[in-house]
């Protein structure tokens, strides 16, 4: 899917404003008639609903407005040029190429931006005229229109998003609880695109959103990462499903949790409702008690599913309304030209280390801090991956370039970490 491309678009120049004079028969001396030139087009962005991708944008990517009508003889004002509508999908964010600024987030159908203004017309010779110059011959050339590069990046937007690594058999669930038909195969990375499908239940509806799998460094853009990150912010409830024939869920439900949040730390609060499937299988039987006793540990009351055989898949949905039900009524905003409303707080500065008087070595900020919250400690397998986060991130050779000896001990926010090649 297209979901992220660069545009130029120009707005219209303003009309020429006109010198002219009245030439009337019976008045030699006729003052100053000369109108004012026309405004150029502006450059308006629409919501389209019935737009999904940013596909044609592949096929054009310059968008210029007409200009203004020059200003006539008699006062005539020249005509404002028809303003240039380009069609956008709902969930489109507009960014500015050089700053990357957010200028609007486009979400409700037929929602509306003026993305560049048109230039004004010029004045013709009649706005000249005074007391002490009743015959002016001069007038203004019309306002030059004005140019920009805008990124388009497209984000879905769906009540509720599957999320969890390649093969957990989301896609499966998704075709099996709403009228979705994805594409399904048992190997990793089947999706390569969102799916989106509605769900009924009762006299309601919500949009599920089988959003691809994850791979560590995915917040990095590794893989398939930014394309598909993206997508799970506009969600409002997570099904974090769980391969329970995998070689070790928990710590896939780890790392999935830490690359969220490393992405955008506000992904964590999302309500999430974590699911168990593949329970046709006997490997995922003798595993599940186990792992049901894990999760409650930290409070996490997980469903057991087969989406294959559709074991407990109501209980799931009734699970997902409940809890979208109790969710304060999300209010839109309205684009306004030239204001971000919506922007994700980003920093480049990803952690900080420093080296205290006992030896000890500190690694602070608030996305690798909250990695560590989400490992599993006690599971060999989530050690590792949090390694990998650590040499993704450049923490591990941040330390090594710091002077971090083998056995010194490291705090990564308030966990006590031992340092081994």
């Amino acid at each position: 899917m297209i979901d992220e491309v660069k545009i130029y678009v120009q707005s219209g120049d303003g009309g020429d404003g006109l010198v002219s004079f009245r030439r009337e028969k019976y008045i030699p001396k006729g003052g100053p008639s000369g109108g004012d030139g026309g405004r150029g087009g502006h450059v308006i962005f629409r919501v389209n609903p019935k737009m999904s991708t940013l596909a044609k944008f592949q096929r054009q990517i310059h968008f210029k407005a007409k200009g203004g009508g020059k200003g006539g003889s008699s006062d005539k004002t020249g005509a404002n040029a028809d303003d240039l509508i380009v069609d956008v999908p709902p969930g489109t964010v507009v960014r500015d190429s050089e700053t990357n600024g957010v200028i609007a987030d486009l979400v409700r159908p037929n929602d509306k931006i003026i993305i560049i203004k048109g230039g004004r017309g010029g004045k013709g010779n009649t706005r000249f005229k005074s007391a002490s110059n009743q015959a002016p011959r001069i007038a203004e050339k019309g306002q030059p229109g004005l140019e920009r590069w805008v990124k388009l990046e497209l984000k879905l937007i769906a009540d509720v998003g599957l999320v969890g690594v390649p093969n957990a058999g989301k896609s499966t669930l998704l075709s099996v609880v709403s009228n979705a038909k994805p594409k399904i195969a048992n190997y990793p990375f089947t999706t390569l695109e969102p799916n989106l499908g509605v769900v009924m239940y009762d006299d309601r509806d919500l949009v599920f959103a089988d959003i691809p799998g994850l791979i560590e460094g995915a917040h990095m853009g590794v893989g398939l990462g930014h394309s598909f990150l993206r997508h799970v912010q506009r969600t409002r409830v997570l099904i974090h499903l769980l391969n329970g024939a995998g070689d070790d869920p928990l710590a896939d439900y780890s790392q999935i949790n830490s690359e969220l949040a490393l992405y955008d730390e506000n992904l964590a609060d999302k309500p999430q409702i974590v699911v168990f499937n593949k329970m046709d299988l006997p490997e995922a039987q003798d595993r599940w008690e186990s792992i049901q006793a894990k999760l409650k540990e930290r409070d996490i009351e997980p469903i057991a599913i087969s989406a294959v055989t559709k074991q407990s898949l109501k209980e799931v949905t009734q699970r997902v309304f409940e809890v979208i039900s109790k969710l304060p009524q999300e209010t839109l905003t309205e684009a306004i030209e030239g204001m971000p409303v919506y922007e994700l707080e980003e920093s480049d500065v990803v952690f900080e280390i420093s080296k205290d008087d006992a030896g000890v070595y500190h690694v602070t900020g608030k996305r690798i801090e909250q990695a560590a919250a989400m490992t599993y400690w006690d599971y060999e397998e989530a050690v590792l991956r949090f390694q990998n986060i650590l040499e993704t991130l450049g923490v591990s050779s941040a330390l090594e370039e710091a002077g971090v000896k083998v056995g010194d001990t490291v705090f990564i926010g308030e966990y006590e970490l031992e340092w081994a090649d």
